[in-house]
């Protein structure tokens, strides 16, 4: 059984750990550019847990007991993410909305990421998300729950990314 946490400024050597392997995930699935050169930086990874923004998936065994499953950001807004203010096709709506980033998992538990995503459909209904196109098995998860493939972005670091939304009903 999963729960969702703020990730804390104590969570940051499992957090960090947890992109490494990521990292390292992707690379021997043939994605070796999204995150290669050491992204998401641990500047990123810091900022997000400051500002509230950085999610940890945990599991907690019998004796209570927490492990970090998967880690995540989510942003909120009218217009969280600037790189989606110009898109290569059409977002089906407009913000204010939620963006994902950064979804990792350690690879211990099947189902974390997938988690990660079912909680931000709880905390609001219009969503957006972005892959690489390198990213086969993050693209099968968005599109196993649903979201609508929208076009591609450009992120700050120059490169294009698969972007899609999905609108929920509350």
């Amino acid at each position: 059984m999963f729960t969702v946490r703020k990730t804390t400024k104590e969570d940051l050597p499992v957090v960090l750990e947890m992109y490494r392997t990521a990292r390292e995930f992707m690379k021997a699935n043939g994605n070796p550019s999204q995150w290669g050169d050491g992204r998401p930086s641990d500047a990123a990874i810091i900022k997000d847990i400051e500002t509230g923004t950085s999610y940890s998936v945990v599991s907690v065994d019998s004796e209570g007991r927490e492990t970090i499953e998967a880690e995540f950001s989510l942003w909120t807004g009218e217009d969280p993410d600037p790189n989606y203010a110009r898109i290569d096709g059409a977002w089906l709506a407009p913000g204010p909305y939620g963006v994902i980033h950064k979804v990792a998992t350690g690879g211990r538990r099947n189902g974390a990421a997938k988690f990660a995503m079912e909680w931000c459909e709880t905390q609001i209904d219009n969503l957006r998300i972005d892959t690489h196109a390198d990213n086969i098995p993050m693209q099968k998860l968005i599109e196993k729950m649903g979201y609508t493939y929208c076009g591609i972005v450009t992120v700050d670091d120059g490169t294009l990314r698969y972007a899609y939304q999905k609108l929920l009903r509350k």
